[in-house]
Order: C-alpha cells, then structure tokens, then sequence
C-alpha cells in the first residue's frame, strides 16, 4: 500500500479489498452538506465477452503523485471539503471494486462535478493499466485514455 494523506485529501493504491466504509468516514469529516462517492467494479461482461478478472499494473513512484496532483486540482477549483482517490493494483475479481473516488462539499453540485472531475481525470491522467482476462483464456491489455501500454 501507498498513501499519501493530508487534512482534505486522501490518496491510496493498494493490492488489497477497498473498503467504502472507512472512505466515507473520511469525507464526512467538516462542513459537509453532500458526499458524493463514485465506485468503480469489475463487471462481468464487457463487449458482449465475459470477463473472470482485471489486472491492474501501475508505477507507485509515478501514480501517487499524479493523483495527488488531480486532488489538488479538484480541491482548487470547487469549494470541497475533502477529497480521495483510492485505486487497487493486481487481481481484481468480478464484483470487487478497482478504484474509489469522492468528493465532499457544503453543497450537492460541487460534489457531484467534483467527483466527475475525479474519476474522468483519474482514467484520462492517472499511469495504470489494465488487463481484462475473459473466459474464453483470452486476456488484453487496455490503457487508460492516453496511456496506453506499450
């Protein structure tokens, strides 16, 4: 695991199970008036193929601060009180969540584009990759939105 935590962000990849409850404590903490919280899973089928698991393959020393830097980025262009980004690495089994994001503010709108923000940046910015392994034994490596795997 590798995190980076301040008093109105909080940053994370890990190998092991997300866990929304302890996100959520986190973003309630403050003047809070919404929380919005966005979980992404492995879904079963994609493209009509049905998918057993995703490998998720990422650099620590280059992801922690792109994420830390798209908090940032959310924190000062909407009034939030806090932020997260959390994202696992390695085997993720159908059903099981792959990345966490929220954003909490005094009102509704803010955390919703907030967490939009999030999410989209996180996928089109964030250096992780993603095999999809299906049932039939095939498996393909499927980049975020301008990194794609070499």
């Amino acid at each position: 695991m590798h995190e980076s935590r301040g008093p109105r962000h909080w940053v994370q990849i890990q190998a092991t199970k997300l866990n929304t409850a302890d996100a959520l404590a986190f973003l309630e903490e403050g003047n809070v008036g919404a929380v919005n919280l966005f979980v992404g899973k492995t879904r079963r089928f994609t493209d009509g193929r049905e998918t057993l698991r995703l490998e998720y393959e990422l650099y620590p020393e280059m992801t922690v601060p792109e994420l830390e830097r798209i908090a940032e980025e959310a924190l000062g262009r909407w009034p939030l009180e806090k932020v997260l980004l959390i994202h696992r690495f390695g085997e993720v089994k159908c059903g099981e969540a792959s990345v966490i994001v929220g954003a909490s503010a005094p009102h509704r709108s803010e955390a919703f584009d907030a967490c939009r923000f999030l999410i989209d940046t996180l996928k089109a910015k964030a250096p992780i990759w993603k095999k999809e392994n299906y049932a039939d034994g095939s498996e393909e490596w499927v980049g975020t939105e301008g990194n794609e795997r070499a």
